[in-house]
């Protein structure tokens, strides 16, 4: 019993060191940000550019969109760095710009969160999630590409959920939303999501 607590014990110090380490990786560089060094600026870039590029390409839909959004983000970071404070990753710091940035672009077009009950054929049933993993053998790609095709509001949805990995309490803070208003709201893109599968 004591040997199996101190293996616990053992295993939890070792995920600890290791999270430790993930979290001050690049924090060199992150320092060299700070001090406006260009060089440290070009290398977080690289490391993160794509990463960002495609999360904001899964909210606008739109690759020249969402290759501008990245560059702007990434000029908003470096010029606000100082106000990065650590308590979550540099990469989380920064993908919450992305995305703020992207749907600040979507609604400048339009209001993203109109009546989305009006679209034909919705409702909303239980068990989406097992509908979707059980009667749906699809290509991750395939489903991908359903997503980029659903309207605004439900490809941003999904995308921070079932993409990106917000929860619903995150969601809701980033869309200005309910974290009940998110639930709905997911659980109609899915059963979007799965008649267009269907289809």
């Amino acid at each position: 019993m004591g040997a199996a607590i101190h293996t616990r014990s053992t295993l939890y110090n070792k995920m600890a060191n290791v999270e430790a380490a993930f979290k001050n990786l690049h924090q060199d560089l992150i320092d060299g940000c700070k001090t406006g060094d260009q060089k440290a600026q070009f290398q977080v870039y690289k490391l993160y550019y794509k990463a960002m590029f495609n999360t904001s390409l899964r909210i606008v839909n739109d690759t020249m969109e969402a290759e501008d959004i990245m560059q702007e983000s990434f000029l908003s970071a470096f010029e606000k760095i100082d106000t990065y404070s650590g308590t979550v990753s540099f990469g989380a710091w920064l993908k919450k710009i992305v995305i703020n940035r992207s749907l600040d672009t979507l609604s400048r077009k339009k209001a993203i969160f109109e009546d989305i009950e009006t679209h034909i054929g919705i409702k909303d049933t239980s068990g989406e999630e097992i509908a979707l993993k059980e009667e749906v053998e699809i290509k991750v790609e395939e489903v991908k590409q359903a997503i980029e095709n659903l309207p605004d509001g439900y490809r941003i949805i999904l995308s921070l959920y079932l993409l990106e990995g917000y929860d619903h309490d995150e969601i809701a803070d980033i869309l200005s939303i309910t974290s009940s208003t998110s639930r709905s709201q997911l659980s109609r893109a899915k059963q979007k999501l799965l008649s267009e599968l269907k289809k």
